[in-house]
């Protein structure tokens, strides 16, 4: 048995929610700071794939100019003195291609997913709403 008076305590209050409006303002925030540290890096990726090329695109333009200008001080225009200089040329675009191909397929994944990420979050706060509207108003 219990000590005391004997009086029944009485049922706890059920909690309520005083603004639904200032709950959806922090949820729709919170989203907002985590979308937002999820996009942090991305931002990387899709610099890359769109910049790698042109400087891979500006080393072949110098290494072309290159080799016109050992031509130009050779004299002559023979297979054996432009080959040389325009291979090694061509070796930038292929590895700026190779930095951009890589960056632009990762981009886009990741863009997809924090597409995804992002519906479910919204998702996640109008349910949640609802169940705070329908139990605690």
């Amino acid at each position: 048995m219990r000590g005391g008076s004997g009086a029944s305590a009485a049922p706890a209050a059920r909690p309520t929610v005083k603004s639904l409006e200032s709950l959806s303002r922090s949820l729709v925030r919170a989203a907002g700071v985590e979308v937002t540290r999820i996009e942090r890096r991305v931002t990387f990726l899709a610099t890359t794939a769109s910049v790698t090329p042109f400087i891979g695109l500006f080393g072949t333009v110098w290494g072309i100019m290159t080799a016109f200008a050992d031509i130009g001080r050779m004299g002559s225009a023979n297979l054996a003195v432009v080959a040389p200089g325009i291979s090694e040329a061509l070796i930038t675009t292929a590895m700026g291609l190779a930095a951009a191909i890589p960056a632009a397929v990762f981009f886009n994944f990741y863009g997809s997913r924090i597409k995804v990420l992002t519906a479910m979050m919204d998702d996640f706060a109008l349910e949640f709403l609802n169940i705070v509207e329908r139990n605690f108003t």
